[in-house]
């Protein structure tokens, strides 16, 4: 496999930029470039001996040309490069001002001070952030710790894909004809069903081979059942969701010395792991994608004692009377918690038109999908939805597609996007905008999406367009029919807390916690939950804050008197 391009453009400063990145000549094609036409030359030279360019790293000023108009440039040679501006030292405080804007606008992404000397861990750390974004984001993984074998990618193992992608499982897709895939069906008893999933690690001849037929069996096969608790342990706090609220909830409930336990019934990270980058989330300047974010927490919880089980929604909550145990129940097995927090999140409503939902995961998605981004080189490519999950995908996707639009019912974004997101957008060629418009049918193409007939809400006009792909980020379906009736819902089926809860529920005149429902020691964070922000950053703080009214209950069971 050809080694993905690092280049290096400077006219001043080249040899202090080789020196730096001669740490990377060994994993990477540490390419030298002394003017923007020499880097454009570079470029188009990796594009046809196909080397992927993973990075671009410019001096903040060029001999020959002004070093944005040279960006934009590059971009349109290579979009899925990430692109840093070194900027010396004795230039840093005016140049980080007049950049500054552009940076906002993404039209690279992200500016550091130009090494000074050896081992400036600080801009190599940056460097290597950027470069983790690249391949787990662009690059096929070189790593096989996960196998799928299939002899053509269809809708099942496009998900597989796309759920290891999130769970950061390094994965690669083989031929049943190829070595690897004959590995594979060497161990396999009777006619195979595909894909075959063959688990990490080597040899792998000592591995088993699975065939789920669903992501969530698949997780379920990896991660265990939740009967795999004792039959008479009762946990403290038992989680249902691993989004963000679910995921700080665990992290700040197990560090507190609380027995945690998490039910996700998809793949950790909740919707806001299928985002390609979060740029706005405190203490992460240069953005995190949403599958690092959720597996760095995961992580964290499990530091402190936390237990995860995957792939397995609950059925139904049976709640405890009197200060008895709550009741979760799967097929996979009941937890029993004496509280419970409610962070299941929501999923992306469904669009309604029959002939599209027949194509999902023929060229229709639900959601980011990540794996299916990959598939879009070279396609036009239509996002359904105003909101932030939607930007986010549309400048991901303009990485690879010839051109994303993105269809919205009303006039403009900014009543539902984040000002930095519209800032990207606007400044992205690839990416326009299609106001007042909505999806009335589509059609496939030899199997897979191949077009669409929109209309406009304010005249009625139909056209019909060409489209590649298509994805639907649209609105908000609450993820709580599980749930017994005693935990009250607003009129579109969001989780009820605090003030909002009727008054006939309140004790002694006085309402729920903000965070608590009206069973007690059932709370609710995040989407799920009526009236919440939804935001990233909003649930993580409603997880960790549902903790210490956790506490507090579980003090209040303390000193109730033996019945």
């Amino acid at each position: 496999m050809t080694d993905p391009v690092i280049l290096l453009v400077s006219g001043e400063h080249l040899d202090v930029l080789a020196d730096q990145f001669r740490r990377y000549a060994h994993e990477y094609d540490v390419r030298a470039a002394a003017s923007a036409a020499e880097a454009h030359a570079e470029l188009v030279a990796a594009a046809e001996r196909g080397a992927p360019v993973a990075l671009v790293v410019t001096d903040s000023q060029l001999p020959d040309q002004h070093v944005l108009v040279a960006m934009h440039e590059w971009r349109t040679l290579v979009p899925t490069a990430r692109r840093v501006v070194a900027i010396p030292i004795a230039r840093f405080a005016d140049e980080s001002i007049s950049l500054r804007p552009y940076l906002q606008k993404g039209k690279f992404d992200t500016y550091l001070v130009l090494p000074q000397a050896r081992r400036d861990e600080e801009f190599h750390y940056a460097i290597t952030e950027l470069l983790s974004d690249w391949g787990a984001t662009v690059a096929t993984s070189e790593i096989d710790s996960v196998r799928i074998i299939t002899p053509e990618p269809g809708p099942l193992a496009l998900a597989i894909r796309d759920f290891l992608d999130r769970q950061g499982m390094p994965h690669r897709t083989y031929p049943p004809e190829s070595p690897q895939g004959q590995e594979a069906l060497a161990l396999v008893t009777g006619p195979p069903a595909y894909p075959l999933v063959h688990l990490a690690a080597r040899p792998f001849a000592d591995r088993p081979v699975l065939r789920p037929s669903s992501t969530r069996e698949l997780a379920a096969m990896i991660y265990g059942r939740p009967s795999d608790i004792e039959v008479d342990t009762v946990v403290d706090l038992a989680v249902v969701g691993a989004g963000p609220a679910g995921l700080a909830a665990a992290v700040y409930g197990a560090s507190e010395g609380l027995s945690t336990v998490v039910i996700e019934s998809e793949v950790i990270g909740g919707q806001a792991g299928t985002s390609s980058m979060i740029r706005n989330y405190l203490g992460f300047p240069r953005g995190i994608s949403g599958m690092r974010l959720g597996q760095r927490a995961r992580v964290q919880a499990i530091r402190f004692g936390a237990r995860f089980f995957t792939g397995w929604p609950v059925d139904e909550l049976r709640p405890g009377t009197d200060g008895e145990p709550h009741t979760l129940v799967t097929s996979g097995g009941s937890v029993r918690a004496r509280s419970v927090l409610v962070a299941s999140g929501v999923a992306y409503r469904r669009l309604g038109v029959p002939a599209l939902e027949e194509l999902v995961g023929a060229g229709v998605n639900y959601g980011a999908a990540m794996a299916a981004a990959r598939e879009m080189e070279d396609r036009d490519v239509y996002v359904v939805g105003g909101g932030n999950s939607a930007g986010q995908a549309a400048i991901h996707l303009a990485r690879f597609a010839r051109s994303v639009t993105i269809l919205i019912r009303r006039e403009e974004l900014a009543a539902t996007m984040s000002r930095y997101l519209i800032d990207e957008i606007e400044w992205n060629p690839r990416v326009s905008v299609r106001p007042c418009t909505e999806i009335v049918d589509g059609g496939a193409t030899d199997g897979q999406l191949g077009w669409l007939l929109l209309r406009d809400v304010r005249t009625g006009a139909e056209e019909k367009v060409e489209a590649g792909g298509l994805f639907l980020l649209i609105g908000a379906a609450p993820h709580c029919d599980w749930l017994a009736d005693a935990v009250l819902r607003d009129e579109h089926g969001f989780v009820l807390t605090g003030r909002d809860v009727p008054t006939e529920c309140w004790i002694d005149g006085l309402p729920p916690a903000n965070l608590a429902t009206c069973v007690p020691g059932v709370f609710a964070a995040g989407d799920i939950r009526s009236g919440s922000m939804k935001r990233v950053a909003s649930a993580s703080g409603e997880g960790a804050s549902a903790v210490s009214l956790v506490h507090g209950y579980l003090e209040d069971l303390r000193v109730l008197p033996a019945p």
